[in-house]
């Protein structure tokens, strides 16, 4: 060993001898055993040393804010007319239940805003006075929601 290791070693192996000598009259009595309190069993005494929240839900609020959202999108006229076309074929196509992949919008339900999600799925209706249409899992999905929808090859079983 080094010179350097030796000092540390015999530095911190007499701070440990001074610290019991500090305790040398008590170190070895009993533990002492209340006649009147019954021990606390050891799940309780585990439960006072967990850590405590001052401010109940303030993390949960904190992420809240944090987490991000998207504003709907406006279609411009084009757009609307492209979707509107799309959805017209998708109607005289029905009855062979396409499938189809849509991007839609989804609001969110603590905040302004939301996020666009792309579903894709078997069509089962559209129910153009209602504005909606069905997937074969009963998923509804509002035209006004949608901003694209395309009919896509089935995948091979």
């Amino acid at each position: 060993m080094n010179n350097f290791q030796n000092k540390s070693q015999n530095k911190s192996q007499n701070k440990s001898h001074q610290g019991i000598e500090k305790y040398a009259d008590i170190i070895n009595l009993p533990r002492h055993v209340s006649k009147t309190h019954p021990a606390m069993p050891v799940e309780n005494r585990a439960a006072q040393f967990a850590p405590f929240a001052a401010l109940t839900g303030h993390g949960e609020a904190v992420e809240e804010t944090a987490r991000l959202v998207e504003e709907r999108m406006e279609l411009d006229a084009d757009v609307q007319e492209k979707l509107n076309r799309r959805l017209q074929d998708l109607l005289k196509e029905i009855d062979s239940h396409p499938d189809v992949s849509i991007t839609h919008f989804i609001p969110d339900e603590k905040k302004s805003g939301g996020k666009y999600v792309v579903t894709k799925g078997r069509l089962k209706r559209i129910k153009t006075a209602d504005k909606t249409l069905t997937l074969e899992d009963e998923k509804i999905i509002d035209f006004e929601d949608i901003i694209h929808i395309e009919a896509i090859e089935p995948n091979p079983i």
